[in-house]
């Protein structure tokens, strides 16, 4: 077991590199912050051996086939996404209030504002795909708020200033684990909007396919739109290739059959949407791992 002051030195030493990062570009525009953070992320995944490690384990059983320099490339293509997405959620504030950015389209956008007009309750979904905050921003630019589950980071300096951001684009912010559970039914309950990432590793839970693969996935989200008849909407925050805008896509609500198929329709959905920008998924969650 480690003290609890290792432990902290620890954090500190994990956290220091991207607080250099951001110390660095600080006075530069948000847009060019972004850009420098996602750069710099960028070579880190190319050149850093575990991380690269850790992506080319996961993009060579998707893409067999592929060249090495090409996977080269597109784990320094995703690391560079990933860290303008980190960026931005980091200064989650500043980052809602861009509207010009976010272009929202799709029927599930009129389901989610017909569901709130009744006074009803929503479940959002999506994955480690694009810029997901992109979502939650554009339902605030159409005069709706959604909350959030996220799972806590173990690093306490990373946990702060991921937790703040978060926060900025919509409340609750639920953790995972039974005490979140029970606010997030009660928030439902109320008539609330609640934001899912769907593609974490998790210990329960069914083994549907992604991405070609057997992955254990929750079907909580499921069961939670069957109990409560709420709509189940797929979303994307697909960033264009401009790099700082987005085209936010809400597709029609999934229909409630069971919560196996509703929960294999989103996998199916992500998996497309991540063969058509595979640069712009977070590859590094270890997603056919088992918690």
């Amino acid at each position: 077991m480690l003290s609890t002051s290792l432990k902290s030195l620890l954090h500190h030493a994990r956290y220091f590199p991207l607080w250099s990062a951001l110390t660095v570009f600080r006075w530069r525009t948000f847009d060019a912050r972004s850009r420098g953070l996602g750069t710099t992320l960028g070579l880190i995944v190319r050149w850093f051996r575990p991380a690269r490690n850790r992506f080319d384990r996961e993009a060579k059983r998707v893409f067999p086939q592929m060249e090495p320099s090409l996977r080269r490339k597109l784990g320094q293509d995703m690391g560079r996404q990933m860290g303008r997405t980190r960026f931005e959620i980091y200064y989650d504030a500043e980052f809602q209030k861009q509207h010009h950015k976010f272009k929202a389209a799709g029927p599930g956008l009129e389901a989610l504002k017909a569901a709130n007009a009744a006074g009803k309750g929503a479940i959002i979904i999506s994955g480690h795909f694009g810029q997901w905050e992109a979502i939650r921003a554009a339902i605030k630019m159409h005069g709706m708020e959604s909350g959030a589950v996220y799972r806590p980071n173990k690093n306490r300096r990373y946990e702060r200033r991921i937790f703040n951001g978060i926060q900025a684009g919509g409340k609750p912010i639920l953790a995972t684990g039974h005490v979140g559970t029970r606010a997030l039914v009660l928030h439902l309950r109320e008539g609330g909007i609640i934001s899912i990432l769907m593609d974490e590793k998790y210990s329960e839970g069914v083994w549907i396919p992604f991405l070609g693969y057997d992955a254990l996935t929750s079907l909580s989200a499921a069961q939670l739109a069957l109990k409560y008849d709420l709509p189940m909407i797929l979303a994307y925050g697909i960033r264009r290739e401009d790099g700082n805008t987005f085209d936010v896509i809400f597709e029609a609500p999934i229909e409630h059959t069971d919560a196996v198929k509703m929960t294999r329709a989103f996998n199916q959905s992500l998996s497309s949407q991540i063969m058509a920008n595979p640069q712009q998924w977070y590859w590094l969650l270890r997603r056919w791992d088992v918690v």
